[in-house]
């Protein structure tokens, strides 16, 4: 059989992902109808942004998570927007924030080991000029997006 799942796992990181309405409407004991029309209403109103698969990242090549508090200089030190929607684009970055304090950026980064990591930041240093970062590796992830992880 066909191997897709490097096409499923981009699918799913975009959002093309479905609530189990069948599983919803038994733990509320409501009509699977009912569900359909609320949650095609919180989707309408925006409430609901995306749906989204949550991965054993080890099992699909992106084990080694970063997170990196960003100092911004120059030209892109007042308006730290621009870089950040810049940084978005990329599919190892999993979220950006515009931050207080010390720094202006807190990026979460998605790689495979800590020489793909090198390899982004040696870019991403050189292509916006980052005047200090500062990277917290994580080791174990034990929840994340409200699912307790093994």
């Amino acid at each position: 059989m066909k191997n897709i799942a490097p096409k499923l796992i981009a699918l799913f990181k975009q959002g093309f992902c479905t609530p189990q309405i069948a599983k919803i409407a038994k733990k509320l004991k409501e009509p699977s109808t009912t569900l359909h029309y609320n949650i095609k209403q919180l989707e309408k109103s925006g409430a609901i942004k995306s749906y989204k698969a949550v991965f054993d990242y080890k099992k699909i090549g992106e084990g080694h998570c970063t997170y990196i508090l960003i100092n911004l200089s120059g030209e892109n030190y007042g308006n730290p927007e621009v870089v950040a929607k810049e940084l978005a684009k990329d599919p190892k970055v999993e979220s950006i924030d515009v931050c207080t304090g010390d720094y202006e950026l807190l990026i979460k980064l998605r790689t495979k080991d800590i020489d793909e990591y090198y390899e982004w930041i040696k870019s991403k240093v050189k292509k916006y000029g980052f005047s200090k970062s500062y990277s917290i590796t994580s080791l174990k992830q034990l929840k994340t997006e409200f699912v307790e992880l093994n």
